[in-house]
This record gives C-alpha cells, sequence and structure tokens, in this order.
C-alpha cells in the first residue's frame, strides 16, 4: 500500500532543515529522503568541516608570520591528527540529524527518491504519495571532459584524506580549490592549482585578488593560469597531469589530484521528467516563492534551484524558512538576497557583499579604497597583505558594497552586510562605538 505525506523531502541538509521542522510543527506528515548520511553537505563535507581544517592553516601563518618578533619555534600540522579532530565534529551528525527528525514524527528513508509521476516517488522498492514534495539535494562536482576523470578526487574525497600526499594538484581556480591549496600547503605539501582563465576567483575584486594570488604563491602555492588539463594517467604511485598552459604543453605531477572546477545542480537520477519538473543549467527552475514553473506540488530549495541566490548556506537556510512559510500559508514570502556576503577562507580570507567595484564605477558611486597593511589592527601580528575596498552613495551616503581581504574579513564582512541590508550611512557607521583595539573600531577610517 502506498504510503501517503503531506511533504515528501529529497535531502536533509540546510535547505529542506526549516522546511520538515515548521511543517512537522503543524501536523504535517512528512517523509525525509537522503541516499547519503543525514545532515547534508556543509555539516559534514564542506563548510563547517573545511574550517576546522582552516583553524590549523590560521595557526601555522600566524606562527610564521611572527617568527623573529617574540615568537620562536615553527608550528607543524599533523595530518592525521588534524582530520581525527575534524571527525569529531562530524561523526555524530548523521545519527543525531535523522534522530531529531525521527523525534518530530517524520518517516525517514535511505536510498535514492526519483519521480514515478506528478506526485509520487519511489526510493528503494517503496513508492510514498506526497502532496507536496520539496527537492533540495543540493550541488555536485560538474563533469569535466578530461581523458582519465576517474582518477579525480573530489572535495569529499579530499575532507577524508587520511594522509596528504607531498604534492597536490587542484584542477579549477575557485573556492574550493584556493581553500583546500591553503589548507595542504601549510600542512607540508607541494600545490599546483590549474585554472583555464587569466584570473582566478572571478567573482571577486581583481586587485584582491591578485593580492591573494601573490600571498598564495610566496607560501609555496603554485598557481598556474591559462592552463587546461586534458588528460590524468597513473604512473606507480604518481599522477601525470597532462594539458596545455599559454598554449604550450604542459605536465604536473601529484600524489593526488583534486577536482574544484565547479559545481552543478544535483538533479542526476531524479527522473524530474516523470514529475513534469522543469529545469535547466542553473537547477529546477522555480518562481519567486521558490514552485516549481512546471508542477505546482514540488518547491526547490538550495544549490539545487535556480535561484537569485548564491551557491551558499546561508541562502540555501533564507530559501528553506522561505519555502516552509509559502507551503503552509500560500505563496507569499520570498527569500532575502539582498545581501549575499560570500567568503572564500583563505589565509588571509577574502570576502564581498553588495555592489562590485565595476559596477559602482558605472553607476558613478565613490569607491574608498585603504591599503591597511601598515595599520595597528594588522601590523601588530606582522600581516603583510590587508586591502579594503567599500563602496559609498555620495548623494545618500548609504554603503553599497565592500571588498576585503585580511586576516579580519570574515567578520568585517558581516558588519558591511548589516549596513547595506539596513541601508546604513557611511556617518551612521562613524559615530558607532566599537570596542578598541578591534578590527571593527577600524571601520570609520574605512568609510
Amino acid at each position: 500500500m502506498t504510503q501517503v505525506y503531506d511533504l515528501i523531502a529529497i535531502g536533509s541538509g540546510s535547505a529542506a532543515n526549516s522546511v520538515v521542522s515548521r511543517c512537522a510543527e503543524a501536523g504535517w506528515k512528512i517523509a525525509v529522503i537522503d541516499e547519503r548520511e543525514f545532515g547534508g553537505t556543509c555539516a559534514l563535507r564542506g563548510c563547517d568541516p573545511k574550517k576546522v581544517l582552516a583553524g590549523a592553516a590560521e595557526l601555522i601563518d600566524w606562527n610564521e608570520r611572527m617568527l623573529g618578533k617574540g615568537v620562536q619555534g615553527r608550528t607543524t600540522i599533523n595530518w592525521p591528527e588534524l582530520m581525527a579532530f575534524k571527525r569529531t565534529f562530524t561523526a555524530s551528525i548523521p545519527r543525531a540529524s535523522e534522530d531529531k527528525f525521527k523525534q518530530a514524527g517524520m518517516d525517514t528513508f535511505h536510498g535514492k527518491a526519483s519521480f514515478v509521476d506528478e506526485d509520487h516517488i519511489r526510493v528503494g522498492d517503496e513508492v510514498l504519495h506526497g502532496k507536496h514534495i520539496l527537492i533540495a539535494t543540493g550541488a555536485q562536482p560538474a563533469p569535466l571532459p578530461i581523458d582519465g576523470s576517474e582518477h579525480l578526487l573530489n572535495s569529499d574525497d579530499f575532507l577524508e584524506l587520511d594522509q596528504l600526499p607531498d604534492q597536490l594538484v587542484l584542477v579549477g581556480g575557485g573556492y574550493i580549490a584556493f581553500e583546500f591549496a591553503h589548507i595542504a600547503a601549510r600542512a607540508g605539501s607541494e600545490v599546483h592549482i590549474i585554472h583555464r582563465g587569466e584570473r582566478p576567483l572571478e567573482q571577486f575584486e581583481p586587485e584582491l585578488v591578485d593580492l591573494l594570488v601573490q600571498k598564495s604563491e610566496e607560501i609555496g602555492i603554485h598557481v598556474h593560469l591559462n592552463a587546461e588539463v586534458k588528460s590524468i594517467r597513473k604512473q606507480g604511485e604518481t599522477f601525470v597531469v597532462s594539458g596545455t598552459r599559454n598554449g604550450a604543453d604542459h605536465q604536473w605531477h601529484g600524489g593526488r589530484v583534486v577536482h574544484g572546477a565547479g559545481r552543478i545542480p544535483n538533479v542526476d537520477g531524479l527522473e524530474l521528467e516523470k514529475g513534469k519538473v522543469s529545469y535547466n543549467k542553473k537547477g529546477i527552475a522555480v518562481n519567486e516563492y521558490l514552485q516549481s514553473t512546471s508542477n505546482p506540488k514540488v518547491y526547490a530549495a538550495g544549490d539545487v534551484a535556480a535561484t537569485k541566490g548564491l551557491p551558499l548556506t546561508p541562502l540555501a537556510g533564507q530559501e528553506s524558512r522561505a519555502a516552509a512559510l509559502n507551503l503552509l500559508k500560500g505563496n507569499h514570502t520570498k527569500p532575502n538576497y539582498k545581501v549575499m556576503p560570500s567568503i572564500v577562507f583563505t589565509v588571509p580570507s577574502l570576502g564581498s557583499v553588495g555592489l562590485s567595484v565595476d559596477q559602482a564605477q558605472e553607476e558613478g558611486y565613490e569607491v574608498k579604497v585603504n591599503d591597511m597593511s601598515q595599520w595597528y589592527t594588522y601590523k601588530r601580528t606582522n600581516e603583510k597583505y590587508a586591502m579594503a575596498k567599500v563602496v559609498i552613495d555620495n548623494d545618500s551616503g548609504r554603503i553599497l558594497g565592500a571588498h576585503l581581504l585580511g586576516s579580519e574579513t570574515e567578520e568585517l564582512i558581516n558588519l558591511f552586510a548589516m549596513a547595506v541590508q539596513f541601508e546604513l550611512t557611511a556617518d551612521q557607521l562613524s559615530t558607532m562605538n566599537f570596542a578598541y583595539p578591534t578590527a571593527a573600531s577600524d571601520l570609520g577610517s574605512l568609510i
């Protein structure tokens, strides 16, 4: 007999949590399906475990900067011990996540979900009927047209490496590649980043990216631009990566080769056509309320949905909350995309929020540029790379965007995000008394 549910959620991460929790509180009968461990990408194999590793890289960088400035002796990373520490954050999540769902009265299913028709989902040998269906399956590594691509590790694999190779090759020049490169280099690996374009991290401010590349190369990361991988083959215990750089043939060698060249919506195997769910290369086609444009019983949230949001965990959570309200009360809530701060957790970190510098210049706004490397906040820890670019509307004084590189970026960018969200002016922010001496106390000088 087919089980009937008010809501079937496919996925158990950030994009699903608010939806299933709120609908369960409203008394809905809910099924949650995941083909992998319950808990989602961010908590298990993404943001959270990655930042545990990045924390160790920060310590190494701080130590290196302060040698001869009162600090003696170099700190090193013990990779197996670091990975064991990382697992203390992830090991309990699958069971805890599933228990939470069950305690709220939900049914949980392990397996690959696929549509049978517009309102029926198959998982294993069972077919479930859903009055509503949420797709929250996230993203997966984009397929790469490379001979020998089966030798590539993905980000999940890197975060489970028991031993770090002496040489590491990263294919791609985005978030994943640079974050992993900064971790691996601080842990003693010789790292190569191979990027097809002229500039990596293309969504960030070019001058700040250039400084980050300079820092990366100073710590031993080899950044190869205008380079393309053609094939990967195994030669003994080494992988030989063949391709071109600036049009000439080139080879790189590594103990592991990692895919860091982007992710795509994870719709494989869902058989969306059977469910009459339209999708494109950006993901499942949804309206402004996250409802499928072709099957009104279906909603989608997070990286799998074709929305205005960036593929970031807070945006997945934002969409999850909006989808929950729309399911429970009818379509009336739109996700908030006004402010989408993003961070590359390298060392130093790179951040961005609001209008880009190019947009600001096109629209006639002021861009205040500050090299902060000689400011007390950064000089006290001998930090060489720190810069900020803040976009301000001279007519109203409102802060419209900010672009930062430095050790304090991840917190400062949130203050600027708040300023953009609530349309604060430079004068308002300047009159705020922040604790001193802190990075926040520099805000008045930045604007």
